[in-house]
């Protein structure tokens, strides 16, 4: 008879998320992770499978997150500049707090090339918020706050690669000013 599993899953991939974020993927080893859920290994391998598979769905609740969070910002009933303006500006914010913590995708994207699964679900995560974007954007231009000449797709690509760099320079600490100067700039691409 098999025995039940003695811990909670999904708080264990919180916990899980939390080290990889802080130490990184290689830096985070086996023993790290079984001490940080306090499970053994044969708990561990039945319930995750490795540790890129944990790390994937790490990154899996990570994504899923931020995108139910970016879809609450650009569906509410601000404009879309307004919308915009409070993601771009909440993510320099946070970053400012924490700038060692970073954002999980783009620690991922360069960290994480050998791992097929984890660099796939990083690309799957640029693309859904280049999808959510294009979306709004085009909401917003069928409101006539885009001008109709502007490619909501090409504009959703321009923000999601401003995404990712930001959160790298929010990384490297260059500050309140670089990140706002670069932000006015961004957003100058909706006029």
């Amino acid at each position: 008879m098999a025995r039940t599993r003695e811990f909670d899953v999904d708080r264990a991939i919180g916990r899980a998320t939390d080290l990889f974020w802080r130490r990184g993927y290689a830096e985070t080893s086996l023993q790290d992770l079984l001490q940080e859920l306090s499970i053994g290994s044969g708990s561990f391998y039945a319930a995750f499978g490795s540790k890129e598979q944990l790390y994937v769905r790490c990154l899996e609740r990570y994504t899923s997150l931020q995108g139910s969070d970016l879809e609450k910002a650009l569906d509410g009933p601000t404009d879309i500049r307004s919308a915009v303006r409070k993601v771009l500006t909440a993510m320099i914010e946070a970053d400012l707090a924490e700038p060692t913590r970073g954002c999980l995708v783009v620690s991922t994207s360069t960290q994480c090339g050998e791992q097929p699964a984890a660099a796939e679900r990083v690309t799957t995560a640029v693309r859904q918020v280049e999808s959510q974007l294009a979306g709004a954007l085009e909401q917003a231009q069928v409101r006539g706050e885009i001008s109709p000449d502007k490619d909501p797709r090409q504009l959703a690509r321009f923000l999601t690669t401003f995404i990712q760099g930001i959160r790298i320079v929010g990384q490297a600490r260059t500050g309140r000013e670089f990140a706002e100067d670069a932000l006015s700039v961004a957003m100058r691409a909706l006029d």
